[in-house]
């Protein structure tokens, strides 16, 4: 028995249990297999996480993005334990989904109108939908290595085979369908080409924009080695959707509220038609929302297209949302500066000591990734695919046995609950680790 197994004989013992009754163990199959050795936690804290064998890990996976506060930060806790007592749903509005409302206008660029949801995969849909009822076409585009939900009509490319060997790259490849028992009908409605390519889309477009109703986009490739946009990218896609009468989704779900408070669309000062937000609007609390052109979002209100949920819009959650987004702004947004200046840190230190070993960092302070390839070699999925993944994956598991806990895919979230002291932690750590 090694001393890893050692370290986790309750978490083992526990999913030994819970696989007669849960399948697989996990309910969410983005828990199933991959770096991380299927830990079961205790409790959380700031950037603190405590599994069942008395483990500590400082966490960068920070429940694959949302905790931008870190864990059970008083603030949510305190608004959502007085809110409680309001009753949590009342198939009917109040006053919170009106202020959450007003603060998502105040600050997404794009927000003329919102619509609250419960899961980004679900207002991915709704925008899907409404952008065919607008344009009434019916195909839309997305990107090879872009995860938008798990439903059948986007769970498409989001992990392709790597090209063939002597493929030309980039070019529009063959859609891929992700898993077991997936309609290969919703093929017929999606154009998969790779990210990064201006040209890709333009002829594209040229050549099939008459029946294209959306194209749909990470502003940063966050669920594929935060792959930043290259210079113009953005832009060109806002210009040729505009041109070509293409509505322009921006799908924020990881990026929004933690790229900035007006997600990437704010920082990068491109405005898209729509744009869909869960994850960091309300750190850990189950939200989303979809936000967008006015003209757009009233097909909603009119009734002419439906979006619909039980859930949507419960107390609880928009409390938490609410106080999650004032503690952001504050001050100018300093929390979330300082979050930025932490995740900065923690990238340079990374690099510096990992250089010589072939480690490189992608992203932003508050949310990058690692690998292991050329430096500036990443620019989409395909070019992420070369890197070396069994090395990065030795990479993750030797961090865990150190006490550092990124994603399993090896993106790191950075929380305003991080500081200096686990920054430096995590870099000695890291060191042990190469």
């Amino acid at each position: 028995m090694t001393d890893a197994t050692q370290k986790y004989l309750r978490s083992a013992d526990y999913n030994t249990e819970s696989s007669a009754v849960i399948a697989g163990s996990v309910n969410s199959n983005v828990r199933l297999g991959g770096a991380s050795i299927p830990l079961c936690f205790e409790r959380a804290e700031g950037p603190h996480l405590y599994d069942i064998d008395g483990n500590t890990f400082i966490d960068y996976a920070l429940g694959m993005g949302p905790t931008i506060l870190g864990h059970a930060p008083k603030v949510v806790s305190d608004a959502v334990a007085q809110s409680l007592s309001m009753g949590q749903m009342f198939a009917g509005q109040h006053r919170a989904e009106l202020e959450l409302g007003k603060l998502l206008v105040e600050h997404i660029p794009s927000a003329e109108r919102v619509r609250i949801g419960m899961t980004g995969s679900e207002v991915v849909q709704a925008a899907l939908r409404v952008s065919r009822a607008h344009t009434g076409r019916k195909k839309f585009i997305k990107f090879e290595g872009q995860y938008h939900g798990w439903f059948d009509n986007v769970l498409i490319s989001h992990s392709p085979h790597p090209a063939e060997p002597g493929e030309k790259l980039p070019v529009p490849r063959e859609a891929h369908l992700e898993t077991r028992g997936q309609s290969r009908s919703v093929l017929d409605d999606v154009i998969v080409l790779p990210w990064n390519d201006l040209d890709a889309v333009r002829h594209t477009l040229e050549e099939h924009g008459d029946n294209i109703a959306a194209l749909i986009t990470e502003p940063v490739m966050c669920n594929t080695g935060a792959i930043l946009p290259r210079k113009g990218y953005l832009e060109g896609l806002r210009e040729l959707t505009r041109e070509h009468g293409v509505v322009l989704i921006f799908d924020e779900v990881i990026t929004g509220f933690r790229l900035g408070l007006g997600g990437a669309q704010g920082r990068y000062g491109i405005t898209p038609d729509l744009s869909t937000f869960a994850k960091a609007m309300a750190n850990g609390f189950p939200i989303a929302a979809l936000a967008g052109r006015r003209d757009l979002m009233d097909m909603f209100g009119t009734g002419a297209v439906n979006h619909s949920g039980t859930y949507n819009s419960n107390v609880p959650s928009v409390v938490a949302s609410i106080a999650t987004i004032r503690a952001l702004a504050a001050d100018n947004g300093a929390a979330l500066a300082r979050a930025e200046d932490m995740g900065k840190a923690l990238m340079a230190g990374l690099a510096e000591i990992g250089g010589a070993s072939g480690l490189q960092v992608s992203g932003v302070g508050t949310c990058f990734n690692t690998y292991f390839g050329e430096s500036g070699s990443v620019i989409d999925y395909q070019s992420y695919r070369k890197t070396d993944q069994a090395r990065q994956k030795e990479f993750l598991v030797a961090l865990l046995a150190n006490g550092i806990r990124p994603t399993a895919r090896g993106t790191w979230f950075v929380s305003t609950a991080h500081d200096q002291t686990t920054i430096d932690s995590t870099l000695d750590a890291a060191r042990k680790a190469l």
